[in-house]
């Protein structure tokens, strides 16, 4: 990320999304942000156009822009994505799977709306950009295909400030499971330059990171910032800073000679081909990298577990994850040395690595156990998630014994940011890694926040 003009406070710009399931995708392209002073001055946050998919932070954050403004107090702001706005849903219908996606013809109106003043002193502060995604669209039916389906793209955004660096523990400034490729290293000053992973429908517009590592970052896949080189891919944890950059926690490497990467769930799993598709919700490397969904065939690849939660060995069930049991709906990353389909006998591109990766739920509590160390919550989903969604597919086994229920694991680990109780009848958001037990699922939870209802 460019470094913050001089001449005022250094403020970092963070984005994320409260989403209930139904949408898959949002991708915006900000060709500005701004902010207006209680007398009328307006002062820039964002002044070049930046790419931003909603779909993927939801209850995460993500670094979006830095600036330096001048210390005052703030209290309205305003954005615009010119017609660079759209979204998109899975459903099965009749046909089969539905992926449709919804894009205006004209310039959507955009609200950004300020739940308090935003007071910008002398000190280094952080904003953060939340879609609210469930009022950003409106649809008839998630059927692009059908003809008939009317619609409308209304991104709604709230705007609130968050000190830096961050001493309350909210976690406002934490960053998880952020992908992207390195551009350059700088091994004398102990950071590294990132370009940002990408939808593939805003593939004109890259964005790029500043990174520091420290003695306390975890290292995983390589032994160090010295074997870290351009062109490698990584997925980091952090925390924000002043200036836009990330202090990087933890930084994992789960193929070194990858040259193709893509990230987003996983739509259909046939074992006896073997085959998978995949939701290409974010990817870089050589390409092209086409849009919608990829098929890849699994044959030898090698199965991985993201490395961002290390308690997996203290669970009360077997945390595995493989060719045998990974199922729909489960959100994967994956390294291949190509994205299409290439040319016979093979009409597959080959996955080198799948590595399960953390995701986003939003259900409603239906029971709580005791196992062990871990409070158990057993989790109602919507019948418009993922998971009960492509679990009705036709060509594929049936390997959930119930696809609408999760159960959470939550330990003290787990991350609270939920400001209503975790008790029967109340919807939340649970962040973790899902895995499928023997026909159930079972997520080991990470982080919780208040839910979104329908």
């Amino acid at each position: 990320m460019p470094p913050a003009p001089t001449g005022g406070t250094p403020v970092a710009v963070v984005m994320s999304s409260a989403a209930n399931g139904k949408l898959s995708e949002y991708d915006v392209v900000f060709q500005s942000i701004t902010l207006t002073s209680q007398s009328g001055k307006t002062v820039t946050l964002l002044a070049a156009p930046r790419a931003a998919e909603f779909i993927h932070v939801n209850g995460t954050r993500q670094p979006l822009a830095a600036a330096s403004i001048p210390p005052d107090v703030y209290t309205a702001a305003t954005a615009s994505v010119g017609r660079s706005a759209l979204f998109g849903c899975i459903s099965l219908q009749p046909t089969g799977l539905s992926l449709s996606l919804f894009q205006p013809g004209a310039t959507p109106t955009v609200t950004v709306s300020l739940p308090s003043p935003i007071t910008v002193t002398d000190a280094g502060m952080g904003l953060t950009l939340n879609m609210l995604v469930s009022q950003s669209a409106t649809y008839s039916s998630c059927d692009a295909g059908s003809g008939t389906t009317t619609f409308t793209a209304s991104p709604t955004f709230t705007l609130t400030s968050f000190a830096l660096p961050d001493q309350t523990g909210l976690g406002n400034a934490k960053v998880m499971t952020l992908d992207a490729q390195v551009l350059a290293v700088d091994a004398a000053a102990g950071s590294f330059q990132l370009a940002l992973a990408s939808s593939p429908v805003n593939l004109t517009t890259s964005n790029t990171l500043s990174v520091s590592a420290g003695g306390a970052t975890v290292w995983q896949g390589i032994a160090n910032l010295g074997a870290l080189t351009a062109g490698m891919f990584v997925d980091l944890d952090g925390a924000i800073q002043p200036d836009g950059s990330v202090l990087a926690t933890r930084i994992e490497v789960t193929d070194a000679s990858a040259v193709n990467v893509e990230r987003g769930p996983l739509l259909l799993v046939n074992a006896a081909t073997p085959v998978f598709d995949v939701y290409d919700l974010e990817g870089q490397g050589k390409g092209p990298f086409s849009g919608y969904s990829e098929t890849y065939s699994f044959a030898g690849a090698a199965f991985r577990v993201s490395g961002q939660l290390t308690n997996l060995q203290s669970l009360p069930f077997t945390a595995s994850f493989n060719g045998t049991n990974m199922v729909p709906g489960q959100d994967v990353y994956i390294s291949s040395p190509a994205f299409l389909t290439v040319a016979p006998p093979s009409y597959n591109a080959a996955a080198s690595t799948i590595t399960l990766m953390p995701q986003t739920i939003d259900g409603t509590i239906a029971n709580t156990s005791i196992s062990g160390s871990f409070t158990v919550y057993t989790v109602t989903l919507a019948a418009y998630d993922l998971f009960p969604t492509l679990a009705a597919q036709p060509g594929q086994t049936t390997l959930l014994s119930d696809p609408g229920q999760v159960e959470v694991y939550v330990d003290s680990s787990t991350q609270m940011f939920n400001t209503i109780p975790l008790a029967t009848g109340a919807t939340l958001r649970f962040y973790g890694l899902v895995f499928n037990d023997s026909g159930t699922l079972r997520m080991d939870c990470a982080q919780i926040d208040d839910g979104v209802a329908e």
